[in-house]
């Protein structure tokens, strides 16, 4: 597949190291979906998985042949032969070629310390096993992307044989050498220093692969295309065994955006934030609020000066626009802000700088901070709250009722069960539900009543609860402020209720997500 003027190439491993994260588990068809959605966006080499290893990667490589990736190139990850066997029957490589992948990517050892102590065998077989894997490969007519496993800490012990092993790649045919910081602990101009000394005896791509061990995974990443690295590896996220692999939603827009420096993935930078959500979304992990780029904190702004400046000039505070990555900056309310930030706010509602309409709502934000509320992390309490105020609130739904029951029974195990009556127009819907606690239960009620009127509510999901006290010297009558925070498949938002009934509170912002949801998918209220 030709690719011109490209400056770097990118190579997506999300589905084999990322699924080695603690915590995640793909199924086939999530990384369908994820292949999908690499492919769509740019990616230049999506790995698929290790076919030799378990039944997942291979229905995988089965299951993707029913359909056709417009950009992207399919990689299946192997080893190279076992030592003293004859790679045409090694059942690794067997299956490396059954799953069909055009590209097939070859992990070798080039760290002596590796080559003596696991794999046991002379270093000099080591380099047959290199030779031989790639060469075989090359005569079934695969592109052969040879990974040199430690290489950095095998270029510190030996850097002779570490250079031995990345030439003896080349020359049996791999048509990219990728140098991987398996551990994680290299330091960027280590990196450099190293990827420069191979860049000097191989004409063929170098590649960079690095781990995150050190928090350095980004930096290393760039140090080696700075020596001449054009071929990078990473995760979406930067999901991945122990500390995680580089976050390509990290690298692709330094290269693109720092360095000036053409992938096909920079071409859809502006759609960089819904991947990352995507990937949350499907590897059921929770999105790192602080993440750079992506992240929905990357663009928050809360110091009142910091507010500011960003409303004269955005650059002040911004080393890029937000939406240059598809994110969007932030006026988080708080104690911190001023008056500017609430009335910037509100700007979307149509409202001016001046008026007794925007007077009233700061009054109303400053009476129910007053009241324990944080509109800081629930921007959907405090959208709903100004279209309530400015007569442009229409509900979807009426609560008629609600109640919640804890039972402990013999098994010592407590049960919840929550009973939610709503009215929808003129229909009454009553619906029970058990969980794992109130407020589970409570929302799984709510969302039984409703999903028949508003379908859309079945992809919000909650992923955060959290439960401030306001005012402690009340004991257990004091006062608790609940923020939620939910997401679908494109946004993340958070909601917030007020009460000295925890479950009342709770009820609060879970009705808020709710309505939240459906007001900016634009569904129409059915009341």
């Amino acid at each position: 597949m030709p690719r011109k003027k490209i400056d770097i190439l990118t190579y997506d491993a999300t589905l084999r190291d990322g699924a080695q994260a603690e915590g995640v588990f793909l199924s086939t068809e999530d990384k369908i979906a994820i292949a999908l959605k690499l492919d769509e966006f740019g990616i230049d080499y999506v790995e698929g998985g290790f076919p030799e290893s378990n039944p997942t990667d291979i229905a995988f490589f089965k299951a993707i042949r029913m359909h056709t990736l417009r950009h992207a190139r399919l990689a299946a990850f192997g080893a190279t032969r076992r030592k003293k066997m004859k790679v045409e029957n090694d059942p690794g490589i067997a299956a490396l070629l059954a799953a069909g992948a055009p590209v097939v990517t070859i992990v070798g050892k080039s760290w002596d310390l590796h080559v003596r102590d696991v794999l046991k065998t002379p270093l000099d077989e080591n380099l047959r096993m290199i030779e031989d894997t790639v060469r075989y490969l090359r005569r079934k007519r695969k592109e052969v992307v040879f990974d040199a496993e430690h290489f950095f800490d095998g270029f510190k012990a030996d850097p002779d044989y570490a250079l031995r092993c990345a030439v003896a790649a080349a020359e049996a045919g791999a048509q990219t050498v990728v140098l991987c910081d398996t551990n994680g602990g290299s330091l960027p101009e280590d990196v450099q220093r190293a990827a420069a000394e191979v860049r000097k005896v191989l004409d063929i791509p170098l590649g960079i692969h690095t781990h995150n061990d050190a928090n350095l995974a980004v930096a290393t990443t760039l140090a080696a295309v700075s020596a001449g690295a054009t071929h990078v590896q990473g995760t979406v996220n930067g999901i991945g065994e122990r500390c995680g692999n580089v976050d390509l939603c990290s690298v692709i827009p330094n290269l693109a955006l720092k360095r000036n420096l053409k992938c096909t993935a920079a071409r859809k930078l502006d759609e960089l934030t819904d991947l990352s959500r995507f990937v949350s979304e499907v590897c059921n992990i929770v999105p790192r609020m602080h993440q750079p780029f992506v992240g929905l904190s990357a663009f928050a702004h809360k110091g009142g000066q910091h507010i500011d400046a960003i409303l004269k000039n955005p650059r002040t505070y911004e080393h890029v626009p937000p939406e240059s990555v598809g994110n969007e900056r932030r006026l988080l309310l708080s104690d911190l802000a001023g008056r500017s930030t609430v009335v910037e706010k509100v700007k979307k509602f149509g409202l001016k700088r001046k008026g007794d309409v925007t007077n009233r709502i700061l009054r109303k934000v400053q009476e129910r901070e007053h009241e324990g509320y944080e509109f800081e992390a629930a921007e959907g309490s405090f959208e709903l709250m100004v279209r309530k105020e400015i007569g442009r609130h229409r509900g979807f739904f009426d609560l008629e009722g609600f109640r919640v029951i804890i039972e402990k029974r013999e098994n010592g195990q407590p049960v919840t069960e929550a009973t939610v009556k709503i009215r929808v127009g003129n229909e009454v819907k009553l619906t029970v539900s058990e969980g794992d606690g109130p407020v589970n239960a409570l929302d799984g009620a709510l969302r039984n009543a409703l999903r028949e009127f508003y379908p859309a509510i079945r992809e919000v999901r909650l992923v955060d609860f959290k439960v401030r006290v306001i005012n402690p010297r009340a004991a257990t009558a004091a006062r608790v402020c609940v923020v939620i925070q939910s997401r679908d498949r494109k946004d993340v938002w958070g909601t917030v209720g007020v009460s000295e009934n925890i479950i009342e509170a709770s009820w609060q912002a879970l009705v808020d997500s709710v309505e939240y949801k459906l007001l900016k998918d634009g569904t129409r209220s059915k009341r």
